[in-house]
Order: C-alpha cells, then structure tokens, then sequence
C-alpha cells in the first residue's frame, strides 16, 4: 500500500482546505493511504517523520516554509512565488512542498499536483514545477437579466425571485459552475444586475427599499452568502455588477423619483451609501462593478458619485471587518471616460479596477486598433488592473465556436496590444443563461455544451503564450477523450479553428455594427449591405474591431478609379470565408468514422458546421450581387435604363444566396429555438424587433420579398419603365403640425424655426436653411455655453401626448451632445428617436449640419435634461404625427441609393 503525509499549518484557510482536500482525493483515488493532518513542523523535526510527506502553506504565513527557503532547502528556480503563484519541489528528507504566494497560490499548486497525481497515479519522485498567472483576474460573467420589461419597471430592473430566476437557486448547478472555474483556474466571476441591492439587503432607514417578500429575501441572502462561501473556497471572488443611478420601484414611487436617475440627489446618494455598507458588512467577499453610463450623467457627475456614494458606501461597510484584502471595486468603461474618475478615486481606494469591452459586442478579430485600442492603452497605463470584456458575440451566435487558435491570439493581443491584465468573458448565449439555444430536451446547458469556449479563454488568461504546436497536441487529446480517438480530436480541432474564422471576417468587413444590434447569423438586406449609412452604421466596427480594410462602396469606387487598395477588400474576405467554410466542414466529415462516443453532440456540432456554411454562402452571394449593384450605381450616375447586364448578374447572385438561406433555415428549423440570445426592439438587422424576427424562418419570408421586388423593378427597367418606387420618392413634403405646450424654465425662450433665427440665447449663429418640415415650428432656445459646459434642464408642459423634435450636431467633439446609441445605452430607444427622422435636416452658419430626432413624451410636465452638451429643441409634433425619414441632402434615402430596386 502507497503512503503519505499530508501536512499543513493549523487553522487553514477555506481555499487552502480546499486544495487539500482535492490532493486527498486524487492520492486515494491513486491508492494511497493518507495521514491527513495540521502540524507545526520546523526544519529539524520533519525528517523524523517517516515515509513520504507532502507539506502544504501560504509562503507568507507557514513559518516551516519560511524556514526552509532561509536555510537554502526550498530553492526555486523560476520567480519566487507570489500572490497566485506556486512552486511543487522535491527537497531532502523525502519531502514534497507546495509553496503558494497566497491562499490562492496555495490551491493552485495543490491542483496542479493533483492532476499530475490522477494522471501518473503516483507522486512524482522528482517535480521542481513553478507557475503563475499572466492575467491577474480571469473569470466568466453570468446575467441576472431578462430581455423583456415588467412594467412599470424599467430595462434591468429585476428582483430576484424564484419565479423570475428559477435557477439562482439550483445549487448543483453552482457547484457545477464553480468546479469548472476551479479547473480553470479562474478567480472571479461576474454577476451582472440592474439594481441588486433591494433584493439582498433590508434597510431600517428605508424599509420600502425592499422589492421582495420576507421569504424571498431570507431565501436570497442563504442563497448568496452559500454561493459566495462555496466560491472563495476556491479561490474565486464573485463580484456584483450594478447600473448607476437605479432605486428599487417601491423606493421610487414613495418618493416621487424617476426608477433611474440622470444625476445625484442628496437623497438618493445616502440611500445608495447605506445600502452599499449594509451589502458590504454582509457579504464582505463580494466586490462590486459599477455602471456610470447610461442612466447616470457620468461624464459631468461620475467623480462625485463614485467617490461620495459608492467608495464611501464600501468603507463604511469595511471599517468594522477584519479582512485580508479589500473587495475590489471595478469601473466600466461604458458611455464615461474613467480615467478621471479613477485618478480622483484611487487616494480613497487603492483596489481599483477597469474594464472596456474587447471588440464591442462581438468577437471580429485578434488585432484590434484605432480609437478603441487607444482607449484600452490609456486605462492600462493607470494604476489599476485593466480588464477586457468579451461581450455578448452578436456575431457568433447561436453556433458553436471552438477555435482555440483565434482564442489564444486574442489573449495575446489583450496582453501586448491592449495592455489589459484581466478578462471577463461572456458565454455565448448570455441573455438565456444557464441554457444553450439548441432545439433540444431537456434543454442543454451552456457550461455543457460550450465547455470548450469556456476551457480556451481561461487557459490563455492563465498563460497566452504557449507554444502553438504544443497546444495543437494538447487539444487534441482533450477532444480526442471527449469523442473516443486522437484521429476524431485532430479533425475536430481542425474544424472549430476553420469555422471560427467565418463570423468574425464577415461582420467586421460588411456588418453594420459591433454591437447587439446586429445578428449575423440572420443575414443582411441589400440596403444593409449597399447603402448602410441609411442603417446607422457603428464606424468602430471597420476603424477599431477590424484590421484595416475597405468597406463595400469604398472598394467598388477604388476599383472603377484603378486606385490601389488597402487592406483587407471584399474578395479577398470572401475568398476567406468560402475557403475556411469548406475547410471546417471537410473536418467534420473526416472526423465521422473515428467518433465513438458522444454521438448525439457530435452530430450537433456537424449541423453546426453545415449551417455556418450555408450562411457563409449567403454572404458570399449578396456581397457578389451588392459589388454588381454598387458598379452599377456609379457606372450608369442616374441613367437607370442602361447597364441593365450588371443588375442581370445581380439578381443570380441573389437567386443563389436566397437558396443557400433555404437551406440554412431547413437546417436550423430542427436545430435551434431562436438565433439570438436577446430577442428585443434592440435588435434592428437584418429587421426590426427580434421576438417576432429571431428564427431563420422568420426571416425568410424578407429575402424572398427582397429578391421579388429586385426581379419585378428589373423587368420594368428592362420593358423602359420608370419603377414606381421611384416615382414614390417624389412624393410632396408636408411640414410637421404643431401642438400648444408651456415653456417653464426662465433659463429658455422660444424662437421660430425658420431661415435666419437665432438658435441659442448666446452668440448670433443663425439658421442658414432647414428642410420643409420643420419650417415655422416653435423651439426652445437656450445658452450654448451652459449646455455645453454643465447641461442644462428644460422644463416644459404637454397638453397631450406629443414629439419633441430634438437636433444633434454631426461633430463628435465633447461640446456638442452625442445622439443615443445603442452600443453604448441600452435605453436609447426606450422613447423612441433611437434613429434620425431628418438627416442634415438643419444648417447652421459656420456649425456642423444637425441630424433631427423624435422622442415621444406623455401629456404633462416633463424635465428635458439629456447630458452635457449643446443641442437644439426645434419643435413639438402631436404624438401620431406621420415622419417620413429622410436624408435632406438626399445622399442616404434618395434615388441614387438604389433601395429602391429592392422595396
């Protein structure tokens, strides 16, 4: 019989049980039997004990550690262990260490060694094995979320409730959960919510605050404390992510306040720093992640509530607790510049944290650049830990992806590229968590059927910069025991790395946006794909999460021109996409005859591989036709009746891509229940609204409608007929009516909208000219230097429900107020006016052109306050007034857009 001695200090902490523990577990599962037991050895007693030891400590605090490293017995040769560092040595007197930086550091040499242990089914006679993570926080996020609204609540506000969250409570799935992240070594996970905090604290001050039942919130804080103490035994910090300024409905509707708030009030800033201190003293191994964008005015009241509120909260809360590290506290980067909120901060509290998503909210490419890249450079050059967010892969959903090729490069470009030393990774279904979108039951489960998306990112967060052979041959093994052979893992591998390259060189080349806006895999309309600017196109996608390269239109005008190209071009990404499709599925036919176990996730995963091809063909097709079409336009320059073979050649091209979506839609009938995780208004392309456009089959219908009309306006064209959607786009102008209201501020005046008015009460710049509609409408003129300085609030009262046509300067400079978007506010179209109902609807002597919004307002009193930054209030509309959007300057919506060889 195999024999040792397990030894470590007295009064272990919980991780450090932890580990133990394990390394019990695989030394009686190899055979051993094992003295378990807490000594108090030194350098000259511990060879007294017979047989094989192994000792266990935190080098910090074990004294017989600390002992032998002074007497040169415990030597390293790599760095000297630290934080989550560890080292496992053979020394002399038949002795095995596992020397840890920290409690942390601890349990990950006792993994390490475990798993070494199970594989070799012995102790190793010699180790001297050191290691330590190149990114100090890796971990998973994990959304407490819903995508539709429970009125009179607003987006992200939901209580946490059995009935609303069923499983929070499931603890084998906790279980499950945290034992991945231990295997993975992660040492966090985020929790994100909108306002958790009046569903796990009771306030005396403010008993209304509480938006569950007594039962509820018993059942909460069991719940939560359970699953933070399960976590910290395993070395992982859970952090609650929260948005800013959000109170509970309860609190609101007592008080008379709005459910979020766009600035601090006195009241609503000491409910907040009591709740905080109440959250902190209980769970005081819980960090916290703030949101100072979107509802909160952040960039003008960001400072004051991070540090007054928030960092004031966590320190009351602390000063009474004994812990060994203070919780860490994280600053998104969303909608705020941080940095002055992190240097204003950090004399206050020295464990400051900051986070910017890595591509936006998808996965495009492992060189980011530009404007973002600049971005994630200035936050980790501060005095913090810079985190990357990979966010909601809008572009990868709802298929499987698996390419530890892309995956490994983009940890490296997060470390040098970005400077960033942390990750926080979104599943791949975020918005449907704990359940995959497979058309399966039981439901699968994501941590199941995702596991390697999870495995990859966390291996490189450990360590980016294995060798890439060496890693080829690890995953192979891995997926070789996964389906029953090496020949199966090689094939496998070889098709996630080929099909991981599809989603991201096709968004980043022709996609409208980055954001959640967009759901690849439905498919684009020509419009989206020859005239995006009508779509609100997201620049960041081609100037940061992409590398450099030309768009569509760019490119077919270069050509016409013989200018030389730059960069990635539409062919050659197509040419990309069509060979890595047919390199993925070659794979996975390879792989068939060697597979001999888990038969039925295979065959999903070969599904998969033939529906990414089928998508891959539909953009190839468009790209074709809208390349043709986009020759077309700048060929013929208005005279439609002529080049009529380009457009001939076009519609083959869409004729092929609309049965290759067929096809993708026959596949995905019986694979998948929807094709996105968030199924909201947010969701604009390829159409509006995806509850009602989540599935291929829902889309089809589009397509078919689409290639109808190109083929009917064709034929017209081709017959010498004018379409009669051209003749439409000729339809009269009729101006906007008008609806009395009250102007209550005494910091305003009204003006009319009309050719040389005044538009701000400071300065003489006066309106050159304004499109039809708006001529003679009553505005509301205000001081351009206070509202580009400080904001400023208009009060004003409706008579009935109404529009307020509200004009934003197409210039990103800071004076100016920014338009909302969706990228960077979920709330942007909660009141409509997300998109520009006049573009360059209004010219202004010597000031940018001004894009004209509508946002619909009840009967009533109402404060118009939207930020810092000059605007213009340029009328009000009654609320069934009909727009018809359109570009003034007829560049976007005109005829020579061709939109309409296809509506």
């Amino acid at each position: 019989m195999k024999a040792i001695t397990l030894a470590y200090d007295h009064n272990p902490a919980p991780r450090v049980k932890n580990g133990i523990q394990l390394l019990k577990q695989a030394f009686q599962d190899s055979g051993y039997d094992v003295l378990e037991e807490a000594v108090s050895w030194t350098w000259d007693s511990y060879r007294s004990i017979k047989g094989r030891k192994l000792f266990v400590g935190n080098r910090g605090e074990s004294q017989f550690l600390q002992q032998l490293e002074e007497r040169d017995v415990l030597l390293y040769h790599t760095e000297n262990p630290e934080g989550e560092g560890f080292y496992v040595a053979s020394v002399s007197g038949n002795l095995v260490t596992i020397s840890g930086g920290n409690d942390s550091g601890v349990l990950y040499g006792c993994l390490e060694l475990a798993q070494r242990i199970r594989t070799a089914g012995l102790l190793p006679e010699d180790i001297a094995y050191g290691d330590a993570p190149s990114f100090a926080l890796r971990g998973p996020a994990i959304g407490l979320q819903k995508t539709t609204v429970e009125p009179p609540r607003q987006t992200y506000e939901y209580p946490l409730t059995p009935g609303r969250f069923p499983w929070f409570y499931e603890r084998g799935l906790w279980l499950d959960f945290l034992d991945m992240m231990l295997e993975q070594r992660c040492n966090i996970f985020y929790l994100w919510t909108g306002h958790p905090f009046s569903s796990l604290v009771r306030l005396e001050d403010y008993p209304e605050a509480l938006e569950v039942t007594e039962e509820e919130f018993a059942l909460n804080v069991d719940t939560f404390r359970w699953l933070t103490e399960e976590a910290d035994k395993r070395g992982i910090w859970v952090v609650l992510k929260f948005y800013n300024i959000h109170i509970p409905l309860p609190f609101a509707e007592k008080h008379g306040l709005k459910l979020h708030q766009p600035k601090p009030l006195p009241f609503t800033s000491n409910y907040y720093k009591k709740s905080i201190s109440a959250f902190v003293k209980s769970f005081p191994n819980v960090g916290l992640m703030v949101c100072l964008g979107e509802a909160l005015q952040g960039q003008i009241y960001g400072v004051e509530w991070f540090n007054e509120t928030i960092i004031a909260g966590v320190l009351d809360g602390l000063k009474d607790l004994n812990v060994k590290e203070k919780p860490p506290i994280i600053l998104r980067s969303h909608a705020i510049e941080p940095q002055k909120v992190i240097e204003a901060a950090l004399p206050l509290y020295p464990n400051l944290f900051t986070e910017a998503k890595y591509n936006g909210e998808s996965l495009t490419t492992y060189t980011p650049r530009g404007k973002w890249k600049d971005i994630h450079n200035r936050l980790g050059s501060m005095q913090t830990v810079h985190i990357v967010n990979v966010h909601i892969l809008a572009n990868l959903e709802p298929f499987r992806y698996g390419s530890p090729s892309f995956i490994q490069k983009s940890m490296q470009a997060a470390k040098y590229r970005l400077k960033a030393n942390g990750l926080h990774l979104y599943p791949l279904f975020f918005w449907d968590w704990p359940f995959a979108p497979d058309k399966v039951e039981p439901r699968l489960r994501q941590l199941d059927r995702d596991w390697i998306w999870f495995a990859s990112w966390f291996r490189y967060a450990w360590n980016p910069d294995r060798d890439p052979q060496a890693e080829r041959q690890y995953w192979i093994r891995v997926l070789g025991q996964k389906y029953g052979s090496l020949e199966a893992g090689e094939a496998i591998l070889d098709a996630y790395d080929a099909s991981g390259e599809c989603a991201p060189k096709l968004l980043r080349r022709f996609g409208i946006t980055e954001g959640n806006r967009q759901t690849m895999s439905l498919g684009m309309t020509m419009s989206q794909l020859t005239n995006p600017d009508r779509h609100m196109p997201w620049a960041d996608l081609w100037e940061s999460q992409a590398p450099q390269g030309e768009r569509l239109e760019d490119y077919v005008t270069r050509e016409l021109a013989g200018e030389t190209h730059i960069g990635e071009t539409p062919p050659e990404i197509i040419a990309d996409a069509v060979r890595h499709a047919k390199d993925a599925v070659r794979a996975i036919e390879r792989a068939q005859s060697s597979v001999t176990c888990n038969m039925d996730e295979f065959q999903r995963l070969v599904s998969d591989m033939y529906a990414l091809q089928h998508m891959v063909e539909v953009y190839v097709q468009k790209v074709q036709a809208a390349m043709l079409i986009l020759t077309y336009k700048h060929t013929v320059k208005g005279e439609f009746f002529k080049g009529l073979d380009l457009l001939e050649q076009a519609a083959v091209h869409l004729e092929n891509g609309l049965e290759s979506y067929r096809e993708l839609t026959h596949i995905t009938e019986k694979t998948y229940l929807f094709a996105n995780s968030m199924q909201t208004p947010q969701r604009k392309v390829p159409v509006r609204n995806g509850l009602e456009f989540g599935h291929w089959k829902q889309c089809l219908p589009i397509y078919e409608t689409e290639l109808d009309q190109f083929k009917l306006h064709l034929e017209e064209l081709k017959a010498g007929q004018l379409p009669q959607a051209l003749q439409n786009l000729k339809e009269p102008i009729v101006p906007y009516k008008e609806v009395p209201f009250k102007l209550l501020s005494d910091n305003a005046e009204l003006f009319k909208v009309e050719k040389g008015t005044y538009v701000f009460t400071d300065g003489d710049i006066h309106i050159v000219s304004c499109a039809e509609e708006l001529n003679n409408l009553t505005g509301i003129r205000f001081g351009q230097m206070q509202a580009g300085l400080n904001g400023i609030a208009i009060d004003i009262e409706l008579e009935q429900p109404s529009q307020v046509l509200i004009g934003y300067f197409n210039n990103k400079d800071q004076q100016w107020l920014q338009a909302p978007s969706l990228e960077e506010n979920t709330h942007a179209d909660d009141m409509g006016g997300y998109a520009p109902i006049l573009r360059k609807g209004l010219r202004l002597y010597a000031y940018p052109s001004v894009n004209v919004h509508a946002f619909n307002y009840e009967a009533g009193r109402h404060t118009l306050d939207f930020g810092r930054g000059a605007y213009l209030i340029l009328g009000i509309v009654p609320a069934d007034q009909v727009m018809r959007q359109r570009d003034v300057e007829h560049k976007n919506d005109g005829i020579d857009t061709l939109d309409w060889l296809y509506e």
